[in-house]
């Protein structure tokens, strides 16, 4: 699903993952994840997609809500696991969102 997003600017956040083989608690904790980010003051989306790299976007009014969803205890121990058991390689992109537009048939 598309984000709904409020008029900018706002911030997002790119992450870009190759997978590894480890399957083992992997999707309880991306679930996981997305529902404990939309409790975090200052979230206001998530967007992501996954064929042979997987990018998840998510969208924060700041970026002190940013530095304070990485800063989340949780948060902290499934970036962790996926460092030593979840993936090959990962970017974090931080980026301001100065413009958007849409179309919807």
């Amino acid at each position: 699903m598309i984000a709904k997003t409020p008029v900018p600017p706002y911030y997002a956040v790119i992450f870009t993952s190759e997978r590894s083989e480890m399957e083992e608690g992997y999707s309880q904790t991306a679930d996981r994840m997305v529902e404990l980010a939309s409790q975090q003051p200052g979230f206001l989306g998530v967007e992501s997609a996954r064929n042979e790299i997987g990018i998840t976007v998510s969208y924060w009014s700041d970026l002190e809500s940013i530095k304070n969803w990485k800063m989340n205890a949780e948060h902290a121990i499934a970036r962790e696991k996926g460092r030593t058991d979840w993936y090959n390689e990962f970017k974090v992109r931080i980026a301001k969102v100065e413009r958007d537009y849409d179309f919807t048939k």
